[in-house]
């Protein structure tokens, strides 16, 4: 159909149609845009996109223990495994590793619970009051850290190479990522009998714990013969409990003859 209004005529209202503004074609016939709503849905606005999930494997701190005391096929590796550990928080807040003393071709090992604040400042295990009390006991049975023969020789060691804040009880967390070297360092040492001394060797070496129940009762602990006993910070606040002690150390050197 054609229009009836001529080229110029049409020319000027579309002229006219600018000047007002007008940007946008005008069809023959109106359209209903809520219609147009209804039948083509507006597009959802685009979103950024998720960034991606990162899964974060956790870390097994006692398999690493495993692996690194695995590893060490002499007492200075041990040391070393041990101070290149990162895994245990107790390191941070220590002065120093405390590693063991003593004669390594020792018969008798004892295996103490953790450093305290001598220990922590010295390096070695058993060096303030309680580590005086040890030494007095084990001489009376003829053993001696000192001792260059094996004889007559302790060699002395910790569950923990570090001191826990304020001399706390070790973390269950804390004794489970320790027990590789602890294992280790039995098996290095060689040892023909174990001196448990105190609740925290008796809970790595036995699963068990209550020192004044288990203390005179040989069991097995790494494999070896084990003596638990009271450790000597206890008998300095019990001294009556020396004598049971006493008895402990009769039962060893009986047992080491």
């Amino acid at each position: 159909m054609e229009s009836a209004l001529d080229w110029h005529t049409n020319f000027a209202l579309l002229d006219w149609q600018v000047d007002l503004g007008v940007d946008e074609a005008i069809a023959d016939a109106p359209v209903d845009r809520f219609a147009l709503a209804d039948k083509e849905p507006a597009k959802p606005a685009a979103t950024a996109a998720a960034p991606p999930v990162i899964e974060r494997k956790e870390i097994d701190a006692v398999e690493v223990a495993r692996a690194a005391a695995t590893q060490a096929t002499t007492l200075d590796a041990l040391r070393a495994a041990l101070s290149d550990y990162e895994h245990c928080a107790l390191k941070r807040g220590a002065r120093n590793l405390v590693f063991a003393d003593g004669h390594a071709g020792a018969r008798v090992m004892v295996l103490g619970e953790a450093p305290g604040r001598e220990e922590d400042r010295e390096g070695r295990p058993f060096v303030g009051r309680a580590g005086q009390l040890l030494d007095r006991m084990f001489a009376a049975i003829g053993l001696d850290r000192q001792a260059e023969s094996p004889e007559e020789a302790l060699y002395i060691t910790n569950v923990l190479p570090w001191r826990p804040p304020q001399n706390r009880d070790p973390e269950p967390e804390e004794i489970a990522m320790m027990l590789p070297f602890v294992q280790k360092h039995v098996e290095l040492v060689n040892p023909q009998m174990i001196v448990l001394m105190g609740n925290i060797p008796c809970r790595a070496g036995l699963g068990k714990q209550g020192i004044l129940k288990l203390r005179g009762q040989w069991a097995e602990a790494f494999g070896r013969p084990a003596l638990p006993m009271t450790h000597p910070a206890y008998l300095l606040r019990q001294p009556h409990a020396k004598r049971e002690a006493w008895a402990d150390l009769l039962s060893l050197k009986a047992r080491l003859t």
